[in-house]
């Protein structure tokens, strides 16, 4: 997934695939799905986010690791 903001006009796009847009399906005022013609949401916009939601929550990221995937080298 990749997220894109334009803070010129207050708008927030989760791309959510590599394939191209062949449609929309707006869910509420401002906030659209862009589907394919199999009905696949490859991505999602959110026109005037900051009013809809908290940008901190999207715009930054924490990475988190299960115990078992960590290496841990020993001397």
């Amino acid at each position: 997934m990749k997220v894109y903001y334009d803070d010129e006009v207050d708008a927030l796009y989760l791309k959510l695939s590599d394939e191209s847009p062949e449609g929309v399906i707006e869910i509420s005022e401002g906030v659209n799905l862009d589907t394919t013609s199999e009905d696949k949401i490859v991505g999602i916009e959110i026109l005037d986010a900051s009013k809809k939601i908290d940008l901190k929550t999207v715009l930054s990221y924490t990475l988190e690791f299960e115990k078992d995937l960590i290496i841990q080298k020993t001397a």
